[in-house]
Formats: structure tokens, C-alpha cells, sequence
């Protein structure tokens, strides 16, 4: 039987955290590999924030604008392939 914690955790403690020691050891080689440092990331994720909350409105208009650019594609196909597929 598995605790309580076990199942959040999905397996032992112990198991699980030298899982998470490999990963984070596998993830962080490849960002050195690529010169990323974790202060790089933050600053990127933090950049990201201020960008996305200075757009505001521009931003929502934006968005409306994209999905209404994709559904002049996306809706004529489906109703393409609803209608052929009606036919089989």
C-alpha cells in the first residue's frame, strides 16, 4: 500500500528526488550547453510578464485578431472535411 504522500509524489521519496536530482543535472548540462543560466531564464520569464501586461488592450485586440484570422482558415476546412466525410 501506498501513503498518502506517496501517491502525490508518485513513488517513494527518495526515488523521486533522485529522479528530480537526475533531470535538473540532465536539463541544467543542456542549458550550459546552450549558455543559458537560470538568472538568463528569470529575466526571460520576467521580461515576458512586463511585455504581455504593457500591451494590454493591444494585446486582447491582437489576440481577437489572430483567432479570427485562424477561423477564416480553420472553419471553412472543417466544414470541408465534415461535409465529405457526411458523404462516406
Amino acid at each position: 500500500m501506498m501513503s498518502t504522500l506517496e501517491r502525490w509524489l508518485g513513488g517513494s521519496p527518495v526515488a523521486v528526488l533522485l529522479k528530480l536530482l537526475f533531470l535538473s543535472l540532465l536539463v541544467g548540462i543542456v542549458l550550459a550547453a546552450i549558455g543559458l543560466t537560470p538568472f538568463d531564464l528569470v529575466h526571460w520569464v520576467v521580461d515576458g510578464f512586463r511585455e504581455l501586461f504593457g500591451f494590454g488592450l493591444d494585446a486582447v485586440r491582437n489576440f481577437g485578431r489572430y483567432i479570427l484570422a485562424g477561423a477564416m482558415v480553420v472553419v471553412p476546412l472543417w466544414l470541408l472535411s465534415r461535409l465529405i466525410s457526411g458523404r462516406r
